[in-house]
């Protein structure tokens, strides 16, 4: 029985390239499209995600409601903008901004303790703090020191919505 079912999925991108559909049938879903909202969210005003260039935000000028279901929210938090820490992690992130972007990664900073932004209110970080939040809104990873995007990319990778957008989600029971 195993056998017959590693025979079927091996067969599964053999027909995929071959084209799976008949001639003259179209495939009636649309393709994702980056920065475009789906009709059934289209109520909610989206920000403008620039599609070649990684998104640095202060806390101040973003809502972490903006970016649910839409972009990866990475929050670097700092108690001021000279901590060594901070100032590491992000020219890390300008480095390397590729794989980040590729995961709809956005970069917010909040050092400034005092301001008490909605990510602080809701995050209540500690000195130099790095989270990542997913597309559902909720944390993933807390982090005390800074990350290379190497090692935040591959985080990422293994979360199960990263998982499900490219595919490698688990599709035997």
């Amino acid at each position: 029985m195993k056998l017959k079912r590693l025979i079927f999925l091996g067969m599964v991108p053999l027909v995929a390239a071959m084209g799976g559909k008949p001639e003259g049938e179209a495939d009636a879903r649309k393709p994702y499209v980056r920065g475009e909202v789906p009709a059934a969210r289209a109520e909610t005003p989206a920000r403008e995600l620039p599609g070649n260039e990684l998104s640095v935000l202060a806390a101040s000028e973003a809502d972490p409601a903006e970016f649910l279901w839409q972009a990866r929210p990475v929050v670097i938090f700092a108690d001021t903008a000279a901590d060594p820490a901070f100032v590491e992690q992000l020219a890390a992130l300008r480095r390397d901004p590729l794989p980040l972007l590729l995961r709809d990664v956005v970069v917010i900073t909040d050092t400034d303790p005092a301001a008490g932004s909605a990510w602080r209110r809701q995050l209540h970080p500690r000195g130099f703090s790095l989270v990542i939040i997913d597309k559902d809104g909720q944390v993933k990873q807390r982090k005390p020191a800074p990350w290379s995007v190497r090692e935040i990319s591959r985080a990422i990778d293994k979360f199960p919505l990263r998982l499900e957008e490219i595919g490698r989600a688990a599709v035997l029971p």
